[in-house]
């Protein structure tokens, strides 16, 4: 018979097999389902967003290629040239404070200044409705302004009402529904406040060296709108080299949004692949006892000649097309997931989701959920080609010890390996899926050495007198226990359970306890050079005990390493937020005192030679910098080049004044730096904070106050919608587990009816097999549960310690979920699955064996 013949002959008994229903394969359909709905769902609605930020670009940048520059306005020749690609509009954004006209309460605010060209791309949105010249414009010796709901909310105003901004004063004349290019901005975390230009500049806030940027968009005209960006990106390079602007393009509107979306869509990803590979093991179980339940199937099949071969792949075709109904089903879900969650990402992200059906993310999901369906399908079907006829008529079956034939092995291995690589190339970091990938594929073997200690202890425990624990201590380690099946899957789940309890718990731990504790009260930005020592004065005199740090400041951006343009280079994903964008940077004669110098050495006081720099010792490593290398910034549209002298441990945590480079101070002689400080209150005199607040606003309307209470309660709100998605993702896994553990029960009843029977044979009472294995399900509950501890305690330590550089606590109460929810799963699920067994008469079984 050829291969073709033998193929066709085993398709129409695969599906002579299947028209008794799929009975014995529920579990394995969710497991597949649910993993592949999980991969295909987050990445769908990923690219759905990801496609709604690029049909979108447009009105998300606010035109088709944007310039913008820190603390300084374009020169004449510059505008000139932005003003030569097309219609331009102009605008700048900083934070500043707007406080009541009588002085009662102030907050800080994201302002933003327009132009009537505004905008260019998309409508801006406001009620009541009006045109942006009435909205904005002087009347009555006032400008207008439109605000957010959270201000009006805040201040307790309403429409009408006047503020203060500056040495200016605003009527709040609308409330904004819709900002079209709100995501290019990057994370705002303060209320919006929309004024004109005019109005920005009557406020007096733009002084020499404020942290104000100034963004020109510009709406080319159609015959250029695609093909002139890079050649207009290209030709401003060439033309202001030192202009030191940051350019894009409608084509990379949100880099800052897309990065996130990647970042968090992989991290779901390989949650829902942990879910798919957890219910593999799911499959696992399934066929083996699927195939338990087929033995005279097989057995006839060789006792009429046919070869084990054609056993397997009899029931290869048929697990495969069972596979491809799971897959089928998790696709369904997947593609309407986008659809499900539009309307509750648009509370998250004003972006259009582009819902729609993407064959990409689904191809890959199916792919995954094949290859995973045949990897753990492969080992049960190897070892029905090794087993003779007589042992299948003879009741012996797929408890035999031992491993099916090398091809087969090598296969499965094949098959782990090429899912393997398939995630790590797929993956957005792939530094990050190949640490999952290296710890996914240790905690299978760590799990299976769990699972053979746990049997060993059984088997060596010494005779206790009590039944139903000797019969629950012998259950753990005979052949064909249950010990490694649920081990292995509920282990994986809970890991990943505490794992992420315990990421989350730390990180909640440092924002709401550890980060306040060290972190000053207060951040005031923007100070100026001849009102820093009055401000020093009146702060002090406010709050004599508190301790007052204050250093200046300037606006910088990373251009080159070592005369490389930090364009051409590749970055690791962990630094690149050194060389994205502006970075605030100082000089000082001294070294900070919240750094440590640990490489190199600091210049003297007075230091007249060439420009030097200290640089974060950390992130210089990620970056590959050694000391005697050069830096190149590009400061108020200056490029300067400074040597690295040193290298300092630098405690970001703290949230004090710390920052990446520290410069000598002959490096921005003259520059006009502004000055930043921040301001420690004693616990004593906690009620002081809204005097210094009130009085440093009245006195100084240019100067921006920052509480750190309040933006810790926004990173602790943004924490806190993070978590809610992650844990999510974790319950999909944990509910995977939930299959697995069902599945492996139900795989394992066959064996404990004859167990059952034999024991009421020998006058045991349902009592006593119910005491039985309630003690068996908790003995492996809690040492799966033990497990479970310590390795997401490794794997969390891992990320809080080396990943976000913070201190890692054990936290007791995740301790506490993991015992009770590992018991209560175990005793629930082993209960409702054994419940059956208890309830067999033994003639009907006993007339089988």
């Amino acid at each position: 018979m050829s291969r073709l013949q033998s193929l066709r002959l085993a398709f129409r008994f695969a599906l002579r097999e299947m028209r008794g229903g799929l009975r014995g394969f529920y579990i394995f359909l969710a497991c597949i389902a649910l993993g592949v709905a999980a991969i295909g769902g987050v990445n769908s609605v990923a690219r759905s967003v990801s496609s709604g930020i690029a049909a979108e670009g447009r009105t998300i940048l606010g035109g088709d290629i944007s310039f913008a520059l820190n603390q300084r306005e374009v020169s004449s020749a510059e505008r000139a040239f932005i003003e030569a690609q097309g219609q331009m509009a102009e605008s700048a954004t900083m934070r500043s404070m707007a406080r009541k006209t009588d002085g009662s309460d102030q907050s800080l605010v994201e302002v933003k200044a327009v132009d009537q060209a505004y905008p260019l791309y998309g409508s801006l949105k406001v009620r009541p409705a009006q045109s942006l010249a009435d909205m904005t414009g002087e009347k009555d010796g006032f400008y207008g302004a439109a605000v957010t709901q959270d201000f009006l909310d805040r201040m307790r105003l309403s429409l009408g009402d006047r503020v203060l901004l500056g040495g200016a004063t605003f009527e709040i004349r609308a409330l904004i529904e819709n900002e079209p290019d709100l995501l290019s901005s990057g994370f705002n975390f303060a209320p919006r406040f929309l004024v004109s230009l005019d109005g920005l500049r009557a406020s007096g806030l733009i002084q020499p060296g404020s942290l104000v940027d100034h963004i020109y968009k510009v709406k080319l005209p159609e015959d250029g709108a695609v093909t002139g960006l890079d050649a207009i990106r290209k030709k401003a390079t060439d033309e202001f080299p030192d202009a030191g602007w940051n350019i894009r393009t409608h084509r990379n509107a949100a880099p800052s949004l897309a990065a996130n979306i990647e970042r968090f869509s992989q991290f779901l990803t390989l949650v829902g692949l942990t879910a798919l590979i957890v219910g593999g093991v799911g499959v696992a179980n399934a066929v083996r006892a699927y195939l338990d339940g087929k033995r005279g199937v097989i057995a006839t099949f060789k006792a009429l000649g046919a070869p084990g071969s054609f056993a397997v792949l009899v029931y290869l075709v048929e697990i495969m097309l069972i596979g491809l109904i799971g897959v089928a089903i998790g696709l369904v879900c997947a593609a309407i997931m986008p659809f499900a969650v539009k309307g509750l990402l648009a509370s998250y992200l004003p972006v259009a989701n582009a819902a729609g059906f993407f064959p990409g993310a689904l191809a890959l999901a199916a792919v995954f959920g094949l290859i995973t369906t045949l990897a753990f399908a492969i080992i049960p079907l190897g070892r029905v080609r090794d087993i003779p006829a007589t042992a299948l008529f003879r009741e012996q079956g797929f408890e035999q010890r031992g491993l099916p034939k090398w091809p087969f092995l090598l296969l499965a291995g094949l098959l782990v390996i090429v899912l393997a690589g398939l995630a790590y190339v797929t993956a957005f970091d792939r530094r990050i899926a190949g640490i999952f990938i290296v710890s996914g594929l240790a905690a299978f073997g760590v799990l299976r050495l769990v699972a053979y200690g746990i049997a060993a202890a059984a088997r060596r425990a010494p005779r206790v007198r009590s039944i139903p624990l000797r019969l629950a201590i012998g259950n753990i380690h005979r052949p064909g226990a249950l010990t490694p099946s649920v081990v292995l899957s509920l282990g994986l789940g809970l890991t990943l359970m505490v794992a992420i309890a315990l990421i989350d718990g730390n990180l909640r731990r440092q924002v709401t306890e550890n980060i306040p504790d060290k972190a000053p009260d207060f951040f005031f930005v923007d100070i100026q050079n001849n009102d820093i020592a009055d401000f020093t004065g009146l702060v002090t005199s406010i709050v004599p005990d508190g301790k007052f740090t204050s250093g200046p400041m300037l606006r910088g951006r990373i251009v080159a390493l070592n005369g490389t343009n930090v364009r051409d280079m590749v970055i690791a994903p962990e630094v690149a937020w050194v060389l994205r964008g502006d970075r605030g940077i100082t000089f000082s004669d001294k070294l900070p005192e919240n750094s440590t110098l640990s490489e190199g050495e600091w210049w003297p006081e007075h230091y007249q030679g060439e420009p030097l720099v200290s640089f974060a010792a950390r992130e210089a490593k990620a970056l590959g910098l050694k000391l005697g290398d050069t830096v190149t910034v590009n400061v108020l549209g200056r490029n300067v080049t400074a040597r690295i002298a040193s290298f300092r441990q630098v405690q970001w945590e703290s949230l004090a004044m710390n920052f990446v480079m520290v410069f000598s101070p002959n490096t921005f002689a003259g520059a006009p730096a502004t000055w930043l400080a921040t301001l420690t209150i004693p616990q004593a005199e906690k009620n002081k904070s809204p005097i210094v607040l009130s009085e440093v606003t009245k006195t100084w309307p240019a100067v921006t106050t920052v509480s750190v209470t309040d933006a810790l309660n926004v990173a602790n709100d943004l924490l806190s919608r993070l978590a809610t998605a992650i844990r999510a993702a974790a319950a999909i896994a944990l509910g995977a587990s939930v299959l697995v553990l069902g599945g492996a029960l139900a795989a394992g009843n066959r064996a404990r009816i004859h167990d059952a029977v034999v024991l009421k044979v020998l006058g045991a009472t349902r009592r006593t097999l119910i005491a039985a294995y309630v003690t068996e399900y908790m003995l492996l509950g809690l040492a799966t549960a033990i497990f479970a501890l310590a390795a997401g305690w490794a794997a969390a330590w891992y990320v809080v310690v080396e990943v976000m550089r913070l201190k890692a606590h054990f936290l007791a109460e995740v301790v506490v979920m993991t015992l009770i929810i590992a018991l209560v799963m175990m005793v629930c699920f082993g209960l409702a699955g054994t419940w059956r067994v208890l309830g067999q008469k033994p003639a009907n079984v006993l007339r089988e064996l």
